[in-house]
């Protein structure tokens, strides 16, 4: 069954079609001992049938000859904390973007406090000063110091924590296993999950199997934290992304459609990375670096994979939105249940699913 003869019903456009009951002792609050340990859910959408496997069983799975796509972001430790100047409150800023050097958009939280012309102390003297506030609690803030000069990221690298998702209390994880092990790019405010699975040994096992593997960048940003808040989904509005796909990747991907081969998304980031450039550029890859608001929901036809990993999602989220584009959100709220029952492990350290 291909994404385009999926029947759409009117209630598939609608937040709350979205929704499934989740024990809360199904929240992953720290990853597998071992990454490649996650169990993994294989399903066939030719024939809807489904198995029960674990991620390194993926070099079985997988047929000598498909190309994995991989996003290589790397979080960096973007939650910091400062004092106003006047008051000494402590508040806390989640930095998303830089538009220049020293210059930030960033999330404040209790941003109603905060003004235009106001100013922080942060550690090692660096202060910072609010630009402009927006709608959402975005504030932009300019850095200033003898440490920010010196070496910004040095500095957010001592002072800085890394940005767990908020259904992450347990705080007992490394920092290093909420990063992928290929993370490369700095810029991303959350890890894209599926690729948290992957090994050096596993990469090696599944390259030596005939597997390829080639890479993307995709920021993962705001829209991360981000709910949909209309009952009506078509009415969501998407925060950006900053994407990059190089000219080498794009002649891979294009070698390997020619050649009939299957390409399989590590992860929605890798997918809507690969969706935006295919549809801007009339079914092709082609090197391109930009922003991208796609919103994939049922409906559209999603041509740029053969293949998609992903972990389990948030409810009424848009990635819950985006993977029943794939499959058809009736048939994956089935397969959730079926998780469920399983005790599969949910969300950023959860399990896996293989969608094919």
């Amino acid at each position: 069954m291909h994404p385009e003869n999926i029947p759409v019903s009117a209630e598939d456009l609608t937040l709350s079609a979205y929704s499934y009951d989740l024990p809360e002792e199904l929240i992953a609050q720290t990853p597998a001992e071992r990454r490649e340990a996650s169990r993994l859910m294989v399903y066939q959408r030719q024939t809807q049938q489904y198995e029960h496997r674990h991620f390194s069983d993926l070099t079985d799975i997988l047929q000598p000859g498909d190309l994995l796509v991989l996003n290589n972001t790397r979080v960096f430790p973007a939650r910091i904390f400062g004092q106003k100047a006047h008051t000494g409150t402590r508040f806390e800023f989640l930095l998303l973007r830089q538009q220049a050097p020293g210059h930030w958009f960033a999330l404040a939280k209790n941003s109603k406090r905060i003004r235009p012309g106001y100013c922080f102390d942060f550690a090692e003297n660096v202060q910072g000063h609010i630009l402009a506030c927006h709608d959402g609690g975005q504030v932009e803030l300019r850095f200033e110091g003898p440490a920010i000069q010196e070496d910004f990221w040095g500095w957010l690298e001592r002072h800085g924590e890394i940005p767990y998702p908020p259904y992450i209390t347990a705080r007992k994880t490394e920092d290093e296993r909420y990063q992928t092990v290929f993370a490369e790019q700095r810029g991303s405010v959350a890890a894209p999950t599926a690729g948290l699975h992957f090994t050096p040994e596993l990469i090696a096992s599944l390259q030596a199997a005939g597997i390829g593997f080639c890479y993307v960048t995709l920021h993962v940003g705001i829209g991360t934290f981000s709910p949909v808040r209309t009952e009506d989904i078509l009415a969501h509005e998407m925060h950006s992304e900053w994407y990059q796909l190089s000219a080498t990747t794009a002649e891979r991907l294009n070698q390997q459609r020619a050649a009939g081969k299957r390409i399989i998304a590590v992860g929605t980031t890798s997918l809507r990375t690969l969706e935006t450039v295919w549809r801007e550029h009339a079914g092709q890859f082609q090197a391109a670096s930009d922003e991208t608001r796609l919103f994939i929901y049922p409906g559209q036809t999603i041509g740029s994979i053969d293949g998609l990993i992903t972990n389990f999602h948030l409810p009424g989220s848009t990635l819950l939105m985006l993977v029943s584009t794939w499959i058809g959100r009736k048939e994956l709220l089935r397969l959730y249940q079926e998780a469920i029952s399983e005790r599969y492990r949910f969300f950023s350290f959860g399990d896996a699913m293989l969608l094919l």
